[in-house]
C-alpha cells in the first residue's frame, strides 16, 4: 500500500502523543519532593514499556473489532506478533497505544511519595486490560455507548473526540480510588516538606504536554478543515484556562504562581479534549475559562474532604474531563446526525447522551479500579514502609537519588507541592513554609542540603 499524507499525519501525531508521557514525567517529577522525584518519573516511563507490550499482544484488539457483549473486543482476534495486519491497522495500533500509555500514567500522580513500585508494575497492565480497553471499545469501538450500542442507540451516541471519557475521566476516577485505598501521606496538609523540588521541571512538563496535545487532539482529524479547527481550539482553550486560573488566584487574594499557570494549561487541555472537533473557537475559549476557574477551586477540595490526591489528578483531570464532556451538550455545533448543543438549537438529546456517558464512565472506572486496587492491596500491599517514606522512596526502592550536592544528598524546594497547595487557603500551615536554618559555612550549606 502506498504511503499517503494521512498515514504520515497519524504517525507524526502518534510521536507527539508519545512525547506527552515523558512530559508528564517532568510535570509530576517536579511537583514531588526531591527524594521521590525519580520514582515519580519512573512510574510514567515504566508505563510506556508495559502498555506498549500489552497493546501489541491484546490491548488493541480489545478496544476495537468484533465485540463481546458490546463491552470489549475479542483479545485473540488478530494478535500483531503472528497475525496478518494491514498498514493502516499498524498505524492505528501505534496511535492508539500512545493514548493508553498516558492514560494509566496520569493515575500515578495521585499516589506519589508512598506507593510500592512493584505493585504499580502489576497494576498498570491489569488496569489497561480491564478498564481502559473496554471503555475505549464502548465509546470508540462500536460498543455500548456508540451509535450501534444498546445505550447509544437508545438515547443517542455519546461523543468524545479525543478522550474526555476514555482518558481523563477514567484516569481521574481511578486516581481518586487509589488515593483512598493508599491513605494519606505522612504529614499531609501540615508538613511543609511536602513541596515540589523543581518548579522549572513542572513548567517544562506543561510545555511538552501542550506541544504533544496538538497530536493528541488532531491525530484523528478527518480532513484539513477539521484539523485546523482542532488546532485552533487546542491553542485557545488552555490559553483561556491559564488566564482563568490566574484570575481566580487574583480574586482570592493570591499572587500568580508558576504552578498555577502550568496547572491552568493542563486543565484547559483536558477540558477541550472531548470537544475539540465539536465546538467553535469561541466555545473553546468558554470551555477553557470555565475549566481554569473550576479546577483552581476544585484542587482545594482534597483538604476539605480528607483524601490525599498528591498531585491533584482528581482536581484537574476528573473535573476538567467531566466539564469538557458535558459542555458539548451546550456548546456543540450541529452534527451530521442533526444533534447540537442547547446553545446551537439542540433539543437536549446531546446533553443527555453526554451526561449519561459521564455517569457510566465514572461508575465503571470507579468500581473496576476499586476491585483491582483492593485485590492488589490484599495480595501485594500498596504502601511502602513508614521508614522508606521518610527516607525517600527513590533511595529505598531504586537505590538512586536525583541530585548530588558534594556530600551525596538531596535537595528540596520551598514552594507548594501541588496546584492545591499552591493555592492553599490563607492561614493554613502550608501557606508559610518553615525557612531553613542559615548555615555558617560552605561545608555546612552542603551538609544541610545533604540531609534533606
Amino acid at each position: 500500500m502506498e504511503l499517503t499524507a494521512s498515514h504520515v499525519w497519524v504517525m507524526a501525531c502518534a510521536g507527539l502523543v508519545l512525547l506527552m508521557t515523558p512530559g508528564l514525567a517532568f510535570f509530576y517529577g517536579g511537583l514531588t519532593r526531591a527524594k521521590a522525584s525519580l520514582n515519580m518519573m519512573m512510574m510514567s516511563f515504566i508505563s510506556i514499556g508495559l502498555v506498549s507490550v500489552v497493546w501489541v499482544l491484546w490491548g488493541y484488539t480489545m478496544s476495537s473489532g468484533d465485540g463481546i457483549a458490546q463491552l470489549f473486543g475479542n483479545p485473540f482476534a488478530d494478535v500483531g506478533l503472528y497475525g496478518t495486519v494491514g498498514t493502516e491497522d499498524l498505524i492505528g495500533i501505534g496511535f492508539g497505544a500512545t493514548f493508553a500509555i498516558i492514560t494509566v500514567a496520569l493515575i500515578s500522580g495521585a499516589i506519589a511519595d508512598r506507593a510500592k513500585f512493584s505493585t504499580w508494575v502489576v497494576f498498570v497492565p491489569v488496569w489497561v486490560t480491564l478498564v481502559y480497553c473496554p471503555l475505549a471499545f464502548m465509546v470508540w469501538g462500536g460498543g455500548l455507548l456508540s451509535a450501534d450500542g444498546a445505550v447509544g442507540g437508545a438515547i443517542g451516541e455519546a461523543v468524545d473526540f479525543a478522550g474526555g471519557l476514555v482518558v481523563h475521566i477514567s484516569a481521574g476516577v481511578a486516581a481518586l480510588v487509589l488515593a483512598l485505598l493508599l491513605g494519606k501521606r505522612k504529614g499531609f496538609g501540615t508538613d511543609p516538606g511536602h513541596r515540589p523540588h523543581n518548579i522549572p521541571f513542572v513548567m517544562l512538563g506543561a510545555a511538552l504536554l501542550w506541544f504533544g496535545w496538538f497530536g493528541f487532539n488532531g491525530g484523528a482529524a478527518s480532513d484539513a478543515a477539521q484539523a485546523g479547527l482542532i488546532w485552533v481550539n487546542t491553542l485557545a482553550a488552555p490559553a483561556a484556562a491559564m488566564l482563568g486560573w490566574t484570575l481566580t488566584e487574583a480574586v482570592r487574594g493570591r499572587r500568580a504562581t508558576s504552578i498555577g499557570t502550568a496547572s491552568g494549561i493542563v486543565a484547559g487541555l483536558v477540558a477541550i479534549t472531548p470537544a475539540c472537533a465539536y465546538v467553535d473557537p469561541v466555545g473553546a475559549v468558554v470551555i477553557g475559562l470555565l475549566a481554569g476557574v473550576a479546577c483552581a477551586l476544585a484542587v482545594n477540595l482534597k483538604y476539605k474532604l480528607g483524601f490525599d490526591d498528591s498531585l491533584d489528578v482528581v482536581g484537574l483531570h476528573l473535573v476538567a474531563g467531566i466539564l469538557g464532556t458535558v459542555l458539548i451538550g451546550l456548546l456543540g455545533r450541529p452534527m451530521e446526525d442533526g444533534r447540537a448543543g442547547l446553545f446551537y438549537g439542540g433539543d437536549g438529546s446531546l446533553l443527555l447522551a453526554q451526561a449519561v456517558a459521564v455517569v457510566f464512565a465514572v461508575v465503571y472506572a470507579g468500581v473496576a479500579t476499586l476491585v483491582i486496587g483492593a485485590l492488589l492491596k490484599a495480595v501485594m500491599g500498596w504502601r511502602v514502609t513508614a521508614e522508606d517514606e521518610e527516607m525517600g522512596i527513590d533511595q529505598a526502592l531504586h537505590a538512586e537519588i536525583a541530585y548530588e550536592f558534594g556530600g551525596g544528598g538531596l535537595g528540596t524546594a520551598y514552594a507548594a507541592n501541588s496546584p492545591a497547595e499552591a493555592a492553599a487557603p490563607a492561614g493554613t500551615p502550608l501557606a508559610a513554609p518553615v525557612p531553613p536554618a542559615v548555615p555558617s559555612s560552605r561545608q555546612e550549606r552542603v551538609d544541610t542540603l545533604g540531609h534533606r
